[in-house]
């Protein structure tokens, strides 16, 4: 049995779960999420909580008892709670601004870089060099986060770029010059 899906879920107040055949639906305070599970597992609904069990008992099924556990986890999480991502920017002359539904990233290129912000994500910008992402959808929200954070990531010599929040960057030492080598 995975360690992971053998964790009952605990369904939090105001937040209904419903399970059709392989299609789990949770509704509450910020929308309704759904996913469809695999015919390797089951998925019961007990005395408030949602308990997911390996249908096959096959070792080999043992990962997607684990998948499935989560992601009904993150549906749940997401429609009462949600996610957030942040993202700061690192680097003189860095910032960043909200135009519409487009997110404008002026991180030392020629042009400012125009991110189209995904539906159920909301944006905002503090200080000019905090992005904070919230959504619903977890993978949405983080698939986002990466995509800001591919446009400048963070170098290794200066730490100048897009990094997530709390990120630590390894930094190199330098060329050290031209010392001791014969002319």
């Amino acid at each position: 049995m995975s360690r992971i899906g053998k964790k009952p879920i605990p369904i939090p107040d105001g937040t209904t779960v419903t399970v059709d055949g392989r299609r789990v639906t949770a509704k509450g305070a910020h929308g309704t999420l759904g996913v469809t599970v695999g015919d390797t597992v089951s998925v019961e609904v007990k005395d408030g909580k949602i308990v997911v069990g390996n249908a096959t008992g096959l070792k080999q099924h043992r990962n997607f008892h684990g998948l499935y556990r989560s992601l009904i986890h993150n549906i749940i999480v997401g429609v009462s709670a949600g996610f957030t991502r942040r993202l700061e920017l690192v680097g003189v002359g860095y910032r960043a601004s909200v135009a519409g539904k487009d997110l404008v990233l002026d991180v030392g290129y020629s042009s400012a870089k125009r991110l189209a912000i995904p539906d159920g994500v909301k944006a905002s910008v503090e200080k000019n060099i905090l992005i904070t992402l919230w959504g619903i959808d977890k993978q949405v929200v983080g698939q986002f986060a990466a995509d800001i954070r591919a446009v400048r990531p963070p170098e290794p010599y200066k730490g100048k770029g897009i990094r997530y929040e709390n990120e630590v960057v390894r930094r190199k030492a330098g060329k050290a010059g031209a010392v001791g080598q014969g002319a």
